[in-house]
């Protein structure tokens, strides 16, 4: 290829993996795995991916499309997410396939998205706007936290904190679906350790009308979408 000598002397060697990957024919989608080390540059290595093969909905121009609000353009009554030209992050797109299949209405609710990251919280939330719901991001610096969760009708937790959401926090009847993949230690199970949610599935499970499992519940749709990012 024309500049493979300057990229190689130029760019880490990841990326220069990556982006000879995003040139390659028989490539369809690329994905990588983050986080990744800490002396990897993330955002330098997300750039090397041609947008229509970054299947994880990362790249940045990928993001400028669902910011854009592209999805609900004028003369767009509804859509899908066969039907936009852009890729959108697949535990994001997973969380809204969960709420449409299992028949929650997002328009005209009330949703708190729990965190702020790229990969979840800042997509999942403009997902939810764009399906005209009324959103709130919480975080770390939110004051009273449990009284914003309080008041949706519809709550995504993805901050990473086990157990954080309790059952006390919900609305009767509450929509919850659980983003959270947390190790805890547990001497009973032959690993030493169990896996947990952000939320309390006991406690939240006897408020919430309905709720996902940690692990099982997020974590399969995720895969589904990355593969259907990667057929689309």
């Amino acid at each position: 290829y024309d500049g493979c000598v300057f990229l190689l002397l130029f760019l880490p060697s990841l990326c220069c993996y990556v982006y000879f990957l995003s040139l390659d024919p028989r490539v369809n989608g690329i994905l990588v795995q983050l986080p990744l080390p800490p002396h990897i540059n993330e955002g330098a290595v997300l750039h090397r991916i041609v947008p229509d093969k970054d299947v994880d909905g990362l790249h940045p121009l990928n993001v400028a499309q669902l910011a854009n609000t592209k999805t609900h353009a004028p003369g767009r009554s509804s859509w899908s997410f066969d039907a936009i030209d852009f890729h959108v992050s697949c535990t994001p797109q997973g969380c809204i396939e969960l709420l449409d299949r299992s028949g929650v209405v997002i328009e005209g609710k009330e949703a708190v998205v729990l965190g702020r990251s790229n990969i979840v919280g800042i997509p999942v939330a403009l997902l939810l706007m764009q399906r005209n719901a009324t959103v709130t991001i919480a975080h770390s610096r939110t004051k009273d936290i449990e009284a914003t969760v309080r008041r949706a009708d519809i709550v995504i937790a993805a901050v990473g904190r086990p157990e954080m959401v309790r059952g006390s926090w919900l609305k009767p009847g509450a929509v919850l679906i659980d983003v959270g993949i947390n190790s805890v230690d547990d001497s009973t199970d032959k690993r030493g350790y169990r896996l947990v949610g952000d939320a309390c599935f006991s406690e939240c499970r006897e408020v919430a009308s309905k709720i996902t499992p940690v692990p099982g519940g997020v974590g399969p749709m995720t895969i589904a979408m990355l593969l259907r990012n990667t057929v689309n």
